[in-house]
């Protein structure tokens, strides 16, 4: 039967949703912070991240529930910086995931602090002790690995480049590296935590990493080309803003159908980095595939 990436999203979504609804507590009216944290973490995501670490968890013969705490938590954090992101004092944007962002919604002050709580929730969540049972060592690489790509040595210091160097154009080099931080990191990271959790060998680990650098870098560059030629209503947020903002992006350096290409090149090396892989790695494959034709 033909891998349906549809039916595999759709599902994978609603196993995400419903563990993130179970771990946040309802606000019941009463907690502006938890109703704040709900709307935004409970949007209509696309769960990138999680869904990576679960398809990396099952591929290297993964089989308990303990992944999906992991997954959550790198949603959060995906989450967290959406909201920060989108304060005036950053991106100044008014629409996420189709709806208002936080700060609108709420107000900025809210917005920061939904932020930080679901950062540090996610930290909450990734160290109960229930999860790290005889096994703490790989549990503390996993926390370690996810802790880096959130912070000043990957997300973070990608974000910083990202705005420091609006107005002025960056090498191509400066570029790439900008990306694998301020996007590839976590996804990196959502990756490899699955793989370590799910027990992955060294070599299985290290392919499922070239996958994933591949991954990230693509990702941002059709998150740029879409910026320029996607339909606000498909993607949930405006469009052209880039440009507004004097970014640093593939299509402006290169061009936009140079951009394109190098995607479906850089795509190719992910699909490459999973040759020795069986039919369990057809889920990340497809993925990957889907990442250049998205539409949102």
């Amino acid at each position: 039967m033909a891998f349906d990436l549809n039916s595999y999203l759709s599902d994978e979504q609603a196993l995400i949703n419903a563990e993130i609804d179970r771990m946040l507590p309802d606000s019941d009216g009463i907690s502006r912070i938890v109703e704040a944290m709900r709307y935004s973490l409970l949007a209509d995501g696309k769960r990138v991240r999680p869904i990576l670490c679960i398809a990396a968890f099952r591929l290297v013969g993964g089989k308990t529930k303990d992944i999906l705490p992991v997954a959550c938590a790198l949603e959060m954090i995906h989450t967290y910086s959406l909201i920060h992101d989108d304060l005036p004092a950053m991106d100044n944007d008014h629409l996420r995931r189709g709806k208002p962002t936080c700060h609108v919604m709420f107000d900025e002050a809210t917005a920061l602090l939904a932020g930080d709580a679901l950062l540090t929730l996610a930290f909450e969540t990734l160290s109960a002790p229930t999860l790290a049972v005889n096994r703490t060592a790989q549990w503390l690489e996993v926390i370690q690995t996810i802790s880096k790509a959130a912070g000043f040595r990957g997300m973070i210091e990608g974000q910083m480049r990202d705005m420091h160097a609006e107005g002025s154009q960056l090498t191509l080099d400066a570029l790439e590296v900008l990306h694998h931080l301020k996007t590839g990191a976590l996804i990196r990271a959502s990756v490899l935590a699955g793989a370590v959790v799910g027990g992955g060998c060294a070599e299985q680990i290290k392919n499922l990493e070239i996958y994933a650098q591949n991954l990230g870098l693509a990702f941002q560059i059709t998150d740029d080309i879409l910026n320029i030629e996607g339909d606000p209503h498909l993607m949930g947020k405006a469009a052209g803003t880039d440009a507004l903002r004097c970014k640093n992006t593939y299509p402006v350096i290169m061009g936009l159908d140079e951009a394109k290409q190098y995607a479906r090149t850089i795509i190719d090396r992910a699909l490459k980095a999973l040759e020795n892989f069986d039919n369990r790695a057809q889920p990340l494959r497809e993925i990957a595939q889907y990442i250049l034709t998205r539409k949102r």
